[in-house]
Formats: C-alpha cells, sequence, structure tokens
C-alpha cells in the first residue's frame, strides 16, 4: 500500500514528498558514497523518480560520468543518488526523510568498501544528547530548549 511521505534538507529550503510502496532500505558502502557523504555508508531508499515531487528541486553535482546527486546547497544535506539515464528510480537519502524510523534496511551495496567494525555496534556504550551537559549547556546559552 503506497503511502506519501515528506522529507527535505536541514535548513528547509529543499523539499519533497514521495509515493512510498514498502519499507525496504538499503546501505551503500561504496567509497563514492563515503567520499559524499564523509560517512562509512550511507543509508537509501529507492522509489521511482515519478513518485517523488518536489517543492524545489535539490542542486546537483555530476559526482561520476554516470551519476549526480542531488544537495541543498545552502545547508550540505545530501538527498539523492541518480543515474544520469537508463533509470526510472532515484535514491532517496533516509535520513532526509521527516520520519526517517519507518525504513529497514535490507540489503548491502558497494561490500568492497564496507568497514566490518562499523556493522554490528550494539556493544559499545550509549549516550543521549539530550542528557550531555556541555551540549545542553550551548543550547541552553543559545536561548534554545535542548528538550
Amino acid at each position: 500500500m503506497a503511502r506519501r511521505m515528506s522529507g527535505g534538507c536541514q535548513c528547509g529550503r529543499v523539499r519533497y514528498t514521495a509515493e512510498v510502496t514498502n519499507d525496504d532500505a538499503y546501505l551503500c558502502h561504496c567509497r563514492m558514497c563515503q567520499r559524499a557523504t564523509g560517512g562509512v555508508s550511507i543509508a537509501f531508499k529507492n522509489v521511482p523518480r515519478d513518485a517523488v515531487t518536489w517543492e524545489r528541486e535539490p542542486d546537483r553535482y555530476a559526482s561520476s560520468p554516470i551519476a549526480a546527486r542531488g544537495f541543498c546547497r545552502e545547508c550540505g544535506t545530501p538527498l539523492t543518488f541518480e543515474y544520469l539515464s537508463g533509470s526510472g528510480n532515484i535514491d532517496l537519502t533516509v535520513g532526509s526523510f521527516d520520519d526517517p524510523s519507518v525504513f529497514k534496511p535490507t540489503s548491502h551495496f558497494g561490500v568492497e568498501s564496507r568497514h566490518e567494525a562499523w556493522l554490528d555496534t550494539r556493544g559499545l556504550p550509549d549516550r543521549r544528547s539530550d542528557d550531555y551537559a556541555p551540549l545542553t549547556k550551548r543550547w541552553e546559552d543559545a536561548g534554545v530548549s535542548p528538550r
């Protein structure tokens, strides 16, 4: 069953709505995605291009001769990966959805560059950002309630 989900960049300049038919997403570990995001992987939701409506189109960077990446030029948020030709689909970054919690990873891509140590982090200590006093103080000093 399709549902409409919204998302966009951190500053709100670029916004979209996508028709999503399932909760499947995937993690890409390729070196191009690592460099484009500064992370060890990125989570994507693949959808048909015509299932996405943009309130404002993202800026695009031709990251290779075969693909472009959509982003916001104001805040830098990575938003898309898309082949320049031959595909009717586009990848939206899971983190750019207003509610990314509905998606579940179902596969890995670009595993030749995967950093195994980052896959299972369940044994690491946890800390909530709103319980970290130095950060809470910074928000309060800025006149914003951290909670």
